[in-house]
């Protein structure tokens, strides 16, 4: 190997890297606010460049009819809890009625703009605007009820909507792979390295967005709201602070998160509707490598698990999984040795 392959091997695994920076923010995000292991984050990568892929084929993606099903449970559900709890129907059917209005209006604007062949950005913004709510929904769904349960409960939650997410997603999207094109076809030479437009936009966007989030937890009251939560679930309660609206807000900025990193990787390789799992893995041995609860070791994780793959996939392209997997088993061997915790009661 010499300099120039080992240049491109690193601009690759940054590259890479980047994306999983992101999921690796989300997982930690989820965990210190929720305490729930959101194994099925991958999905939403998947669910992000097939909406686009789809969009962009000028077909309804199968995103709207599968977010209009959640919407109707997720307000049917809360209606039928208000109901129980004696807060009246008319009360209720508000509360519903909430529910259902962003992700039925959303809907109805994409099956409208789907046939119109909008340009790229745009149906890049609709594919945000269409899997962002699956956070939330998820979470009324799936975790809201067991909110206060233990780590392996949520966890064992998690593994259940990871299967019924990655079944769905073959039956709304079928089988087939989709690559979608560059947002940025421009090519920079640079040296022995040859940077495309996409991996441009990828750190870019990359950076754009941890700035953004930072500015989000450090300067607006939600975000200070939701640290608390995560420092301290009951001292923020005893604050005011709903644990409630903390878990359906972090949820919906993992879905966030999760879509636009599928956005961004959908041009780089092709995704089928199960492609989400191994790359969610990715950012949550990630999110290990800093304990899923630290920001900036993360960061770290994952561009060095961006780097693992690279040059794992130079010297033993078989096995590149499983080299990036492995390495997850020192980390958690040195933290069990250097922090034992008491078992939990």
């Amino acid at each position: 190997m010499d300099f120039s392959i080992a240049s491109i091997l690193a601009l690759d695994g940054v590259t890479n890297g980047a994306v999983y920076a992101l999921l690796a923010l989300a997982t930690v995000l989820l965990f210190t606010i929720t305490r729930v292991i959101f194994i099925p984050q991958g999905e939403f990568v998947a669910f992000g460049a097939l909406t686009l892929a789809m969009l962009q084929t000028g077909q309804v993606p199968g995103t709207v009819w599968f977010l209009v099903i959640l919407a109707i449970l997720a307000a049917g559900g809360e209606f039928i809890a208000m109901v129980r709890q004696g807060r009246g129907a008319a009360k209720a059917a508000v509360e519903a009625g909430k529910i259902l209005a962003y992700p039925l209006a959303v809907s109805l604007l994409a099956w409208w703009a789907a046939p119109q062949q909008w340009p790229l950005w745009a149906q890049a913004v609709l594919t945000l605007a269409l899997v962002t709510p699956f956070g939330s929904l998820i979470y009324r769904l799936a975790y809201e009820s067991l909110a206060d349960a233990s780590v392996l409960v949520l966890l064992i939650v998690s593994v259940g909507v990871h299967f019924c997410l990655v079944g769905l997603g073959l039956y709304f999207f079928g089988a087939e792979g989709f690559r979608n094109p560059s947002f940025w076809d421009e090519r920079f030479q640079a040296g022995p390295l040859m940077l495309s437009g996409q991996t441009v936009i990828i750190m870019l966007v990359s950076v754009a967005l941890i700035v953004m989030l930072w500015l989000f937890f450090e300067r607006s009251l939600w975000g200070k709201a939701l640290r608390a939560t995560a420092v301290n679930r009951l001292g923020a309660r005893l604050m005011g602070i709903s644990s409630t609206m903390a878990g359906r807000l972090s949820f919906s900025l993992a879905a966030f998160i999760g879509a636009l990193s599928g956005l961004l990787i959908g041009p780089t390789t092709t995704i089928f509707y199960d492609s989400g799992f191994l790359i969610g893995l990715k950012g949550f041995v990630a999110a290990v490598f800093a304990g899923l609860s630290s920001y900036p070791l993360a960061l770290v994780g994952a561009l060095g698990v961006g780097l693992l793959e690279s040059f794992g996939s130079f010297w033993a392209s078989s096995f590149k999984e499983v080299i990036v997997f492995s390495s997850i088993l020192p980390v958690l061997l040195w933290r069990s040795l250097r922090d034992p915790h008491a078992e939990e009661h």
